[in-house]
């Protein structure tokens, strides 16, 4: 049996939930479903499971701009973060559009009919099921869910320890009063080591190189006082959300623009943290700033384990891995009895299901992001991305205002198609991703991630404030989007209503 919608959405995590909240806030009175192989709504904060997970980016960004984050933490843990999405789902009435447990393995598009037709695999069954949908949006991030970015270190095979990458951590991994190793720098890492080294013999960070750090209050000075105030959460959360925005598009644009004092004054302000007793070459980096991610660190509790000695942190190459732990290439070796690999990630587009329009299999790759939201010569159909400089629901939110905006204005004229023409010339060689950073899942990604434009819409630049009036505010018709009329298809209304059920 086909089961028909309007909209179908892949992935019940942050974006796809903020999807259908807004399909339901502009009541847009299109029939939708969501797809999500887990068992469960979060997408990456039901699967990421390691000690300390954490947000990275602020809670008044990474909130959704329709609903308040109540708490007055900075960063929040991973278990705050999918309640919230979860309870957003059930204030809204999401989660009975969403069927569960199914993986999207394709997604075709057929010009005759001008319909998607998804084939899903329902993993519990076995059985693969078939949606009709007249439009198709893409939530499942850019992460492969089934395995992280896992190299092989020489002698791995000699280690008598045990070795966890951080996205797939064994709920039985017993690390008290043990040894532990974590080789990395990135966001992971450094939330690992201060989680981990309250119970642990001792924690090591081991790096290649270093990253630019950043410590903040664990809790923000602003929303505590205005909860002190009683001020209305609404009110508190758009005055912090628009203070947050601000600040960290002027920090990035200070990077940009001079990078040399934007690096003196974050390497002082990780001075006055560590003290001296710790060698600054641990947290100098040899690139510029906002050329990778910055990461942050609430309440400086990295430094804090530093300090303690609970943690200690050594930058260097791995030789090969010994019975009892690493030989590094200066000669020193590191006694570990579990080795957390927290390497990375590997990069996927549309959770990994076959695109095709009109019977020709289309590499996201070869395609070119319009807007940073649409694909270029792909139909009625959306990918939603977030912000590799700022928090990710920031322009996912924005990606689904638009995308309203889109069905909206398709009705009002009668349109039943769009698709954004791309010139030749307007597709650069770079990934929409690889234009504001350098890291190395980035760099991974470039054989998945949809290309960088040369021009106007065709361009991603990362910018919230660029963004929000281009994608609220800027004439859909532009020459560029092109709207068409189906004189086959009937009035939505008579069309079959949305599906529920998990």
């Amino acid at each position: 049996m086909t089961r028909h919608v309007d909209v179908l959405i892949i992935g019940a995590g942050l974006s796809g939930i903020g999807m259908a909240c807004h399909l339901s806030r502009e009541q847009a009175d299109r029939s939708y479903l969501i797809l999500e192989r887990r068992t469960a709504v979060g997408g990456t904060w039901d699967l990421f499971r390691y000690p300390g997970i954490r947000s990275d980016s602020d809670m008044y960004t990474f909130g959704y701009g329709f609903r308040p984050w109540h708490g007055t933490k900075v960063l929040a843990d991973g278990p705050h973060i999918r309640a919230y999405i979860q309870q957003t789902a059930a204030e809204y009435g999401v989660t009975e559009h969403i069927r569960f447990g199914r993986k999207v393995t394709a997604v075709r598009w057929s010009g005759a009919r001008g319909l998607w037709t998804a084939e899903a695999l329902d993993e519990q069954t076995g059985e693969t099921e078939t949606y009709t949908a007249n439009f198709v949006v893409g939530c499942t991030g850019y992460y492969d869910y089934d395995q992280g970015y896992r190299p092989r270190f020489p002698g791995e095979e000699n280690f008598r320890g045990t070795v966890v990458h951080p996205q797939h951590w064994p709920e039985d991994l017993d690390y008290r009063g043990k040894r532990v190793v974590v080789i990395g720098s990135g966001a992971t890492a450094i939330t690992l080591v201060p989680a981990m080294c309250r119970d642990a013999a001792h924690v090591t960070m081991l790096q290649r190189s270093p990253t630019y750090i950043a410590a903040l209050p664990a809790e923000d000075p602003v929303a505590v006082g205005l909860k002190r105030a009683k001020a209305p959460v609404a009110l508190a959360y758009r005055v912090g959300r628009a203070r947050n925005i601000a600040l960290q598009r002027a920090s990035y644009q200070l990077s940009r623009s001079n990078p040399a004092l934007s690096r003196r004054l974050l390497l002082a302000a990780v001075r006055a943290q560590v003290g001296p007793g710790i060698d600054m070459r641990h947290f100098s980096p040899s690139y510029d700033p906002w050329d990778q991610r910055l990461c942050i660190v609430p309440g400086g509790d990295l430094f804090k384990a530093l300090r303690g000695g609970r943690a200690s942190i050594v930058t260097d190459h791995i030789e090969t891995f010994t019975e009892t732990g690493i030989r590094l290439r200066s000669g020193e070796e590191l006694d570990a009895d579990i080795v957390i690999s927290a390497t990375g990630l590997t990069l996927q587009m549309l959770g990994g299901a076959e695109l095709e329009v009109d019977g020709q299999v289309l590499a996201t790759r070869d395609l070119v992001a319009y807007k940073g939201a649409l694909l270029g010569t792909v139909p009625n159909a959306m990918i939603v991305l977030g912000y590799t400089n700022a928090s990710w629901t920031l322009k996912a939110d924005l990606a689904a205002e638009y995308f309203c905006r889109l069905l909206g204005h398709m009705r009002e004229h009668g349109y039943t198609r769009f698709v954004a023409v791309p010139e030749p010339g307007d597709i650069a060689p770079e990934s929409m991703m690889g234009g504001t950073l350098s890291s190395g899942y980035v760099q991974r990604g470039d054989a998945v991630a949809p290309r960088q434009g040369t021009r106007g819409p065709w361009q991603v630049i990362n910018n919230y404030f660029r963004d929000r009036a281009l994608l609220r505010k800027a004439p859909l018709e532009d020459g560029v989007l092109r709207f068409t009329r189906d004189r086959a298809a009937g009035p939505v209304a008579d069309r079959p209503a949305a599906v529920s059920g998990s």
